[in-house]
Order: C-alpha cells, then sequence, then structure tokens
C-alpha cells in the first residue's frame, strides 16, 4: 500500500516522493502530466493538495485505473484510463510515466485508488 501527498504548484501538480530526489530524480519527472493532471483536478476537487492511497491490488472503496497500453521503453510508464472517482462517471484517460516503476517496481495492469482522509 502506498500513500502519497500531490501538490499543485503554478507549474502544474507534483507527487512528492523524496525517496525518489535522494536516488537521483529530478522533480520534473515527478509532475504529473497529460491527463493525470486533470485527473487530480478531479480527484481533489479543484483544490491544491491530496493525499492518496494506492496499491496493485484491490482494497475496500478503491477506484481503478486500469493500463490501456504499456509504452515503449523510451517514453516509459503506460497509458491509462479511470472509468470513475468516488462513483461519479470520468472515464479519464491519462499517462503515467515511468515513476510509475518506481514506486511498483513494474507497470501496474490496474492501479487501486482512493482519497486518504485523516
Amino acid at each position: 500500500m502506498h500513500i502519497h501527498i500531490f501538490t499543485k504548484e503554478l507549474s502544474g501538480w507534483y507527487i512528492e516522493l523524496p525517496e525518489y530526489i535522494a536516488q537521483g530524480g529530478s522533480k520534473a519527472d515527478l509532475a504529473m502530466v497529460d491527463g493525470a493532471d486533470t485527473m487530480l483536478d478531479i480527484m481533489a476537487e479543484d483544490g491544491s493538495s491530496i493525499t492518496l492511497k494506492f496499491d496493485d491490488k484491490e482494497f475496500d472503496g478503491a477506484e481503478k485505473i486500469i493500463l490501456m497500453e504499456k509504452c515503449d521503453p523510451y517514453i516509459g510508464g503506460g497509458n491509462y484510463i479511470m472509468p470513475q472517482w468516488e462513483n461519479k462517471t470520468v472515464n479519464q484517460h491519462l499517462w503515467l510515466c515511468a515513476v510509475t516503476e518506481f514506486v511498483f517496481g513494474y507497470i501496474p495492469e490496474t492501479i487501486f485508488v482512493k482519497r486518504e482522509t485523516s
């Protein structure tokens, strides 16, 4: 199970992943683009921060993000679709970059995600 904070800055959405930066990755790699930014706008209800719990195994109350196509290794990551968010149909297409492989160790067929509440 992974729990991460996503924040929206003037330049866009980023996942907070200090362990990635510590291993030599750049902040630019952590930018959420190509539909992932739109997905986060939906999830955060146009706010500037959201904490998400996600895993490659199903868990209670989680929505699915489904792999449509794994990208060429040069590009990395995969093209996904999120059919719904919190029981509302969204059918949001998004690209998740190679940082997804850093988090999971591979590109999952399905990512299960839920808003983390305290």
